[in-house]
Formats: C-alpha cells, sequence, structure tokens
C-alpha cells in the first residue's frame, strides 16, 4: 500500500472486532459483468441501462444484486453466468444458470427470489467464494483482494468468482460464501485458501468470520460468541431457536446438538472515539460494539 491513509489498515491496528459486522442480507443475485465496474458498480457498469434499471429495482424486492467477473478474464464469454442464492440460516440453496444477453436479467423472477422462493434456474449443490476486488469503491478492496483471488483462483477455479461492493471495506480482504452467506475479513492468501478447504469439509472458520448475513448483526456476534465457547465449528451444528430484542439487549438462543444455549449480549454505537470506517470517507463515524454478558446453558433441545 502506498502512503494514503488505508482503512483496512487503521481497523487492524485498532483491532476492530469482526464478528457480528456482515450485512444483513438473505437473498442474492449474483450477474456477470466483465470490465471495470466504477464507483458504483451498478450504475458505472457496461451493462445496459435496462439490466441496471432491473438490478437497481431488486433492492425494494429483498435481493441484493452483486457484479461477479472470473479473476483475470478480460474478454466476455459467451452468455451472462447469474447466480441465485438464498441464504436461510437452515436451509440455503443456490442456483445458477447462464444468460444469452445481459438484457435477459430483466426475465428473471426476483420476486420469488426476495420471498425465499425459487426463481426457476438450475439446482446447485457446491458453494461459490466471491471476493471483493472492488478497488474503484475503496482501495484497500483491490490492493487486498486481489491477492486473495488470485490465491483463490488457483486453489478453487470452478469455485471462485471476484465480486463488486460487499460491505465492510475496513476488513478487506473480504470474501462471501454462498449460499450460506458467510463473510470473512482480514483474509489473506493462504487464509482464503484455508478457509475454502474448512467450508468444503463442512466448517467454519472463527479466526476471520464476521458472521452469518441471515442473521442481524447482534445475532452474529452471539453466534460466534457461543461457537467460540463451545469450540463448535460444524456449520450446520448451530441451529436458531429464537431471539429477542430488549432495548441494546439481545436475548438469542440456539440449538447446538441436543442442547439448548441463550447468548445475552448488549449492541451499542461506541460513541467514545470515532473513526474514518473506509477509505473515501470524509468524516468519521463511530463503531458497533456486541459486549457479552453471558452464555449459559437451557437444557435440551
Amino acid at each position: 500500500m502506498n502512503g494514503r491513509f488505508r482503512c483496512s489498515l487503521a481497523s487492524a491496528q485498532r483491532d476492530d472486532e469482526l464478528a457480528g459486522t456482515a450485512s444483513t442480507v438473505r437473498a442474492f443475485l449474483l450477474v456477470e459483468c466483465i470490465g471495470s465496474w466504477g464507483v458504483d458498480a451498478l450504475r458505472d457498469s457496461r451493462l445496459p441501462e435496462e439490466t441496471k434499471r432491473v438490478l437497481r429495482s431488486a433492492k425494494a424486492l429483498g435481493v441484493r444484486a452483486n457484479l461477479v467477473r472470473r479473476h483475470r478474464v478480460s474478454a466476455r464469454q459467451d452468455g451472462v453466468r447469474v447466480f441465485a442464492a438464498y441464504a436461510d440460516p437452515v436451509r440455503p440453496w443456490l442456483e445458477t444458470t447462464v444468460l444469452d444477453s445481459p438484457a435477459a436479467v430483466a426475465d428473471l423472477d426476483l420476486t420469488a427470489l426476495g420471498a425465499g422462493r425459487s426463481p426457476g434456474l438450475t439446482p446447485v449443490s457446491e458453494s461459490v467464494f466471491g471476493v471483493c476486488t472492488h478497488g474503484r469503491h475503496d482501495a484497500c478492496c483491490a490492493e487486498l483482494g486481489r491477492p486473495v483471488a488470485t490465491a483463490l483462483s488457483h486453489a478453487q477455479p470452478d469455485a471462485t468468482w471476484e465480486i463488486s461492493h460487499i460491505g465492510g471495506d475496513r476488513f478487506a480482504g473480504n470474501l462471501l460464501v454462498l449460499p450460506h452467506g458467510l463473510y470473512y475479513g482480514r483474509v489473506d492468501p493462504p487464509a482464503a485458501v484455508s478457509i475454502a478447504a474448512t467450508h468444503r469439509s463442512g466448517h467454519l472458520d472463527l479466526d476471520h468470520l464476521r458472521g452469518r448475513s441471515s442473521y442481524p448483526m447482534s445475532v452474529q456476534a452471539a453466534e460466534i460468541a457461543l461457537r467460540r465457547q463451545l469450540g463448535e465449528t460444524a456449520l450446520d451444528t448451530v441451529r436458531p431457536v429464537s431471539r429477542r430484542r430488549d432495548g441494546a439487549e439481545w436475548h438469542a438462543v440456539f440449538d447446538v446438538g441436543a442442547e439448548r444455549w441463550e447468548v445475552v449480549l448488549r449492541s451499542a454505537l461506541d460513541e467514545t472515539v470515532r473513526h474514518r470506517l473506509t477509505c473515501l470517507a470524509v468524516k468519521p463515524d463511530a463503531i458497533p460494539r456486541h459486549d457479552v454478558l453471558a452464555v449459559r446453558r437451557l437444557g435440551t433441545a
């Protein structure tokens, strides 16, 4: 990195907590778009204007639209690969197809996707790994994301994609695993390869996990706190039961195997010191904190 301010370096020096920082999203639509994405990927890409309009309107349907591309591929292949994913905390699913042209995005049933129903594509059993390399949005994403994309493309060539801004620039390199909606941060090339292999074996890397996007950020932090206390990394072992908010306090209940556990934590913005949270931030902001108050076993599930 050069001598300019870099949000990821500042965040690492502050030791900002990763847990509970993933974007809160369940429905994802990934659309292949080769070439430069610009500051705002959907607005500034080379996609046709009608396709851009459809992708921007997806947010109102509860769908997060992102652009993806293969690492170091500059020439368009035949067709446009799209992925539809729903990050249900218990039964996540992923579908894909190749469209004849970007204009065919308008024919996708995004209303169904936003509601957690299949838009009619082909089911996929394997996960995909999206590495944020959106340097026009934040320099850290390019400087730290591209080496990650290179390493992961060698290790998982069929499953790895570069992806546009997914949130949390200060945690670059950032990695999104679909369909589970797992956000990983401060990922370097060796860690990315390890995280992918660990995921393939049905486990999580708790050292880099920012959270599961199907949960509110406080519940993300609660799941990670519980897993850390129990030493539980199996992907599907911790199952959500209920959550309740009481002011700044959250009570999240999970089943772990045959046992039921509750995590109580307090979530609030740390107003004591403000920081620039992105490379292009023009003003400092407070950082969210999730303080675990209790982790207790409630009994059998």
